[in-house]
């Protein structure tokens, strides 16, 4: 039983919407998945992704093969997530205060 991390599409025509899910090598796209992962929205303009790290790296323990899409958009989402995370580092885990106002 090989195992993909793949998309699946659920929008409607010129709506493009898609599910991050782990499904079996031989099955329909959009057929019954083993597990939804998290989606991914081509359309927006902010985070385009949403996924569970922690399940992905689980089912690639496990042996799942992201495809070559899905591999890009991981990197990407991880990168963005990771870069949040960083510039708290450089300030010191908080924003810089304002400054007092003037009376």
């Amino acid at each position: 039983m090989a195992l993909k991390i793949r998309l699946t599409r659920i929008g409607t025509r010129h709506q493009p919407h898609y599910r991050i899910v782990v499904a079996e090598a031989r099955s329909r796209r959009d057929g019954d998945p083993t597990e939804v992962l998290g989606t991914y929205d081509p359309r927006n303009k902010g985070a385009q992704v949403k996924v569970k790290f922690d399940r992905v790296d689980y089912w690639l323990g496990k042996g799942a093969k992201p495809t070559e899409s899905l591999n890009g958009l991981l990197k990407r989402a991880r990168r963005a997530a990771a870069a949040p995370a960083s510039a708290e580092a450089t300030t010191g885990g908080a924003a810089a205060p304002a400054p007092a106002p003037a009376q």
